[in-house]
């Protein structure tokens, strides 16, 4: 059956939107409120975002079938700088971006010539995300859509923000930010070419010598090495710049002058000196020691102060550059001596040295250098300790005395702070490459906050993160995070309510927006205006401060309709599910735990992060310049919305990165059309008396229910559908082979039954092609507001899995002795299991093994414990063959064997085999079991017989 996959869509996506299914309020159901970051309208959304947003579906339509009461809303993100950048780029006519609006997303010419109005950018391309989700099929309440910049939303931003400021968590100050030259902005990931956030590291050092008059600044991480210094490393091909800064002549390359111009100092370039000129002169560093200059060329201008300190007995390059002018004879190295500073345990004196040698390391070319220099940082900053020559720092471990020092340094006018682009070079989306800039009298939310970091570690430890390991990122994120500039001066948003001049910042204005959603509605419908949403009025419905009767006062609204509206919001918050993407842990999730943990009680503190990986097309990240971006309407026109969600969700379990292609898609819409097939020509009816296959496929589909809720509800959406998809495939045709063999006609009715229950676990996955089945099983209501099926102890046989399981393995055994003997059998003949010893002896280690115990000697030591097991030891191929057979079987199943009856295997295998046999290999087959007097057994098979592992015999 070929599916018009576009007629079965509309069809369905019709009857939703007629019914207003996904329209919802406050009732007497429990509640699920989940949301998913909200996309930003600067280009159409490609298959990569779809990952996201359907998941996130999956999500909303499984706990609706499961009887909750689901808010799943969208809005979308206009605040920001990313739209300024594209309508300056296509302005000016930049080809780039022009061919892409033209051949990959294939906007119209008449569309694109208004597109020098930002604005215009994000309405048409809101426009173009919006039929994207509507026909992927995602169940959402767009009653409650609004952008960021509609005046109700900009009421609720300028009462978050005061609160915050209210709340002591935002202050004005001096800090480094990530910076566009161009735009005079700073930068976030949302800005920048590639998302990428730009990671400031204020860790890095500036550190005054002097060279005659002037400054010879240098950088470093490690300010405690200052008492290690053998020498200093300059250039010689590099032509450097003598530079005024405010009022101190420095020394250092023209890269860094254009650097420390963003520091909020007075830069003026004031002549030059070339490096070879330098080399051989002595500098003086902080106790007036002098420090000789020597020639290397690994200097690199544009890295830090395009200067270079030497601690050779520390730094494993430094080490090495100076070994190799000693190699060289070079006269004034010869002279130097590595000066050790630090103890640690595991190295001696000179721990570079060691190193280098211990690594193999060459000469300062020598890549293991990197490696070196990672491993003994990181050991001397965790174990290290300072020595006397560190004076009044002796016997600090490195970790503390570090900050000691440099503070003791900064105090005598001797180091600064300069700030670094850790991931440089980021590139703003105008196409300037992005600096650190020093913002004086900027607004920042106080992230670095011990207090506030403590308060959103509580929130993690209790909030259930999907997958769990990736907990630690959070973690570590709220540990290094610092002061966030939360205001710019360009761009579309809100205004500082206090400040006009500034803008807040678009990831400012996303963190707890989710709120908004619960009274957006409300603001939609006209039943209140922007300018009832007064600050008494938000304090009472979303923080319960004040009281109804102010609230009513300031902002003009009756009591009932606040009261209303104070509802909705408790009824559906906190936020019980947030998806988002990993490369938004950094920034956007975590500050979406900051600032609920700030603004919130802990009542309404959200539950569960979900984090997904992104998506590659045939193994290659996505990407213009790749020519492999897909948009996402285009690919549902072509191959249906059903197929491309489960080739998304198909491809790749929760944070891993899914790789899409194209051929699974048609694989996909093959199983699907074959499934539909299959309902198509299923009728209900009634179910007479159950034979064993019967009672075995009624069972299984127990245990997929059981197994396929578990992997939903912890978002292994992939195990999920594969099961749905594929497992119960396998099921079906063992049974279909099994009712063939008896030639049945009876199980029309067991085969609609087990098909409804698939059909109702794969509409949250394929709502669309999901309602169509559903509809051919003969059902007249939606299978997406049918509920979710149930698992029943109660209607699972243990027995017969376990039976079942015995007669296909032995099957497989038989059909596995053919392959390889390839014999055509003329007598097939089967012994099992009737040796109490062995039987005693395989429940012990089922009861062992069960939890995955499979060491040999751990068994048999336990069996041999045991009175009742104690002739095992004199059986130990036995026991040995049947770890192996045990360790091959699921967990599920030796629990079953182990709390089941144990059954009769031989009148089982007699009553079940001779139909299959006959079908399969053209013989009947013969069961005995070992102990039985008229036994053919001309072999000695029987004696190998062990429980569920019949011997087999093939004349």
């Amino acid at each position: 059956m070929t599916i018009n996959w576009t007629e079965i869509e509309n069809k369905w996506r019709t009857k939703w939107q007629d019914n207003k299914d996904f329209e919802t309020n406050p009732n007497d159901k429990p509640k699920k409120f989940i949301t998913v970051a909200y996309p930003y309208p600067n280009s159409p959304q490609h298959i990569g975002h779809g990952r996201t947003y359907t998941l996130a579906d999956v999500h909303a339509r499984f706990y609706r079938m499961k009887g909750y009461n689901v808010l799943f809303p969208m809005g979308f993100h206009y605040t920001g700088t990313p739209v300024l950048g594209m309508a300056r780029r296509i302005k000016a006519g930049e080809k780039e971006i022009l061919d892409g609006l033209r051949n990959i997303y294939h906007v119209p010419e008449d569309a694109i010539k208004t597109f020098v109005e930002p604005i215009k950018i994000a309405d048409y391309f809101h426009e173009e995300i919006k039929s994207g989700m509507i026909e992927m099929g995602y169940s959402i309440d767009w009653r409650r859509e609004f952008t960021t910049i509609v005046p109700g939303y900009q009421k609720f931003i300028e009462w978050q923000i005061t609160t915050l400021k209210e709340k002591n968590r935002i202050i004005q100050g001096s800090h480094p930010v990530g910076w566009c030259p161009v735009d005079q902005n700073p930068v976030s990931q949302h800005d920048t070419m590639g998302d990428v956030e730009p990671k400031i590291d204020d860790k890095n050092f500036l550190i005054k010598f002097k060279l005659g008059d002037s400054i010879f600044p240098i950088t470093t991480l490690r300010p405690e090495t200052i008492f290690g210094i053998t020498n200093l490393w300059v250039n010689p091909n590099t032509v450097y710049k003598k530079v005024s800064v405010d009022g101190e002549e420095w020394i250092v390359s023209e890269e860094c002058a254009k650097k420390i111009s963003f520091f909020e100092k007075k830069v003026e370039i004031t002549g030059e000196i070339p490096g070879s000129e330098i080399i051989g002169k002595t500098a003086t560093n902080h106790d007036g020691r002098e420090i000789p200059v020597l020639s290397a060329e690994f200097v690199e201008p544009n890295m830090g102060t395009g200067l270079v300190m030497s601690v050779p007995a520390h730094a494993p390059k430094d080490y090495q550059a100076l070994m190799d002018l000693k190699a060289e004879n070079h006269e004034l190295a010869s002279k130097l001596e590595p000066i050790p500073i630090i103890v640690t345990e595991g190295y001696g004196e000179f721990p570079a040295k060691e190193i280098c040698e211990k690594m193999g390391v060459s000469d300062q070319s020598d890549n293991k250098l990197d490696e070196a220099t990672k491993e003994l940082y990181l050991k001397e900053f965790t174990d290290g300790k300072l020595n006397d020559k560190c004076l009044q720092f002796d016997g600090e471990k490195v970790q503390f005395g570090r900050d000691k020092i440099r503070v003791w340094l900064q105090e005598n006018n001797h180091l600064e702070k300069f700030p670094v682009l850790e991931n440089a070079p980021v590139r703003c989306r105008c196409g300037a490459e992005c600096v650190v800039k020093v913002l004086n009298n900027q607004w920042f939310l106080n992230y670095g906050d011990e207090e506030w970091k403590e308060l959103a570690r509580n929130c993690l430890d209790e909030m259930n993160i999907l997958p769990n390991n990736i907990k630690t990122e959070f973690v570590e994120v709220i540990d290094w995070l610092h002061e966030r500039a939360c205001a710019r001066q360009q761009g579309l948003g809100t205004k500082l309510p206090w400040d006009n001049d500034w803008i807040v910042e678009s990831l400012s204005d996303s963190v707890i927006y989710m709120a908004y959603y619960t009274l957006s509605r409300f603001v939609n419908d006209g039943t209140v205006q922007p300018e009832n949403l007064t600050k008494e009025f938000f304090d009472y419905v979303l923080l319960d401060k004040g009281d109804v009767s102010l609230a009513a006062s300031t902002s003009k609204l009756s009591e009932d309709v606040i009261n209303t509206m104070k509802k909705e919001f408790t009824y559906f918050y906190p936020v019980d599910s947030r998806h988002s993407g990993r490369d938004l842990v950094q920034n956007h999730l975590s500050f979406f735990v900051l600032n609920h943990v700030a603004i919130f009680e802990k009542n309404l503190w959200p539950q569960e992060i979900v984090v997904n990986g992104s998506v590659m097309m045939d193994g290659a990240k996505m990407s213009k310049s790749m020519g492999n971006i897909i948009p996402l309407r285009a690919a549902i026109k072509d191959h249906g919305a059903d197929p491309i969600r489960l080739a998304i969700i198909s491809s790749a379990e929760l944070l891993q990165d899914a790789d899409f292609n194209m051929e699974s898609v048609s694989g996909i819409q093959s199983k699907l059309e074959s499934l539909l097939e299959e309902c198509s020509r299923l009728k209900k009816g009634e179910i007479g008396e159950l034979q064993a296959e019967d009672r075995w496929i009624l069972s299984k589909t127990q245990s997929k229910i059981a197994e396929i809720t578990e992997a939903v509800e912890k978002m292994r959406l992939r195990e999920a559908l594969h099961d749905i998809l594929f497992t119960f495939e396998t099921d079906l045709s063992w049974y279909q082979k099994r009712m063939q063999s008896k030639g049945r006609e009876d199980v029309s009715g067991i085969l609609h039954q087990i098909n409804s229950v698939r059909v109702t676990m794969l509409s949250p996955f394929a709502p669309h092609v999901a309602e169509e089945m559903w509809q051919n099983l003969g059902n007249s209501e939606l299978v997406s507001k049918s509920r979710w099926p149930e698992y029943s102890a109660d209607k699972v046989d243990a027995a017969s899995i376990q039976a079942e399981e015995l007669l296909k393995s032995t099957m497989d055994d038989i059909a596995n002795i053919l392959k390889v003997t390839k014999i055509t059998p003329k007598k097939i003949v089967i012994y099992v299991n009737s040796d109490e010893v062995k039987s005693k002896i395989y429940r012990k280690m089922l009861s062992i093994m069960v939890g995955g115990q499979n060491n040999m000697g751990v068994v048999m030591k336990e069996l041999i414990a045991d009175p009742n097991t104690t002739d095992a030891k004199k059986m130990p191929d036995f026991v040995q063959k049947t770890i192996k057979d045990l360790h091959s079987e699921s967990e599920d199943i030796k629990k079953m064997k182990l709390e089941a009856e144990s059954f009769n295997e031989k009148e089982f295998l007699k009553s079940e085999l001779s139909s299959m046999g006959q079908k399969e290999f053209g013989v009947n087959i013969e069961v005995y079991s070992e102990s039985d007097e008229d036994i053919y057994d001309p072999k000695g098979k029987a004696r190998h017989a062990r429980p569920f592992k019949p011997a087999i015999l093939i004349e």
